[in-house]
């Protein structure tokens, strides 16, 4: 799997070398913002995978809760092989779905309370945003807010969260 994955992180750099090379003209989208990152190979195998590049290149305006690496190798052994199977594309699709919000929430954007917001998925997701700044999504913190990207905003999570 990791071969597999090293290998189709590889293919999405060399795709968005172009982009990257010319980024004078703004910010990629969140699909190139997510490869330039080099924190989200996983994440990206895996969009890759579910056939959603398109989708999320698209106008937009989304936000995404992008799992690192580090979040999915939190999975339990085996979960993220059996999710790259192309026989549960579906099961893929609605798990990095259910990341996605449509709609651009930044942190300067929202006051502190709980939120629910839907996902592209279906289902909604609960926001919390403290006082403190702290933001958590399904209980996963965020660790980095605010990565702009052309078409939304990305926040980096510590933990892949799963609908229902």
């Amino acid at each position: 799997m990791t071969a597999m994955i090293s290998s189709t992180a590889a293919a999405a750099a060399l795709l968005a070398a172009p982009v990257l090379a010319d980024h004078h003209r703004g910010p990629a989208d969140i699909v190139d913002t997510a490869v330039a990152a080099d924190d989200f190979n996983t994440l990206v195998a895996a969009v890759q995978a579910a056939d959603l590049v398109d989708a999320l290149k698209g106008e937009g305006p989304f936000t995404v809760f992008a799992p690192t690496d580090m979040a999915f190798a939190g999975l339990p052994e085996g979960t993220v092989d059996t999710l790259l199977m192309p026989e549960n594309q579906a099961q893929l699709q609605a798990v990095l779905t259910y990341h996605v919000v449509p709609g651009s929430y930044t942190s300067d954007s929202v006051d502190p309370g709980s939120y629910d917001l839907e996902t592209l998925q279906g289902s909604t997701v609960n926001v919390v945003v403290g006082e403190d700044g702290s933001v958590t999504v399904d209980g996963a913190n965020v660790i980095t807010a605010d990565i702009e990207a052309s078409n939304g905003v990305i926040h980096v999570i510590d933990a892949v969260i799963l609908p229902n």
